[in-house]
């Protein structure tokens, strides 16, 4: 098997990778305000919770993760590829980011949350609607 030669400098790609935000993420924004409208009302990257999550709806003891699909490994998603070069490195940066997602949400679960995960592509601009009513859904009945 041959690896990719990557198309970017390494100045490049540093500086690029220097730019993926870990808060405050366009699909994230865009959940928030789709929450906001549908009337609920949150707090944001609550530092006392296990990971931080995006969204906390304090009233209905929720936490919402806002995820990427390529760096939560958002299964059977065609946004959720492994770079070629340098194989390795990535498969063990996205098990340790999938492990820790995963502790993350056993602590809140054990701590008396719900923990509902959207996927960045369920937010496109024909699936926010959709997406906002499940999650309202699972919000107002308590479901996961």
């Amino acid at each position: 098997m041959t690896e990719s030669k990557d198309h970017l400098t390494p100045e490049r790609r540093s500086w690029n990778m220097s730019r993926i935000r870990s808060k405050d993420t366009k699909p994230e924004i865009v959940v928030r305000k789709a929450l906001f409208a549908a009337g609920f009302r949150y707090r944001l990257h609550v530092k006392d919770l296990p990971g931080k999550p995006d969204i906390v709806l304090p009233k209905y003891k929720t936490a919402i993760f806002v995820h990427g699909c390529f760096w939560h490994r958002h299964e059977g998603c065609k946004r959720c590829t492994t770079p070629t070069k340098d194989r390795e490195f990535w498969e063990k940066k996205f098990q340790r980011t999938v492990e820790r997602d995963q502790q993350e949400r056993i602590a809140l679960e054990h701590a008396g949350w719900r923990v509902l995960t959207v996927w960045e592509c369920e937010i496109g601009t024909a699936k926010i609607e959709k997406t906002v009513l499940l999650l309202k859904s699972k919000i107002l009945s308590g479901g996961s």
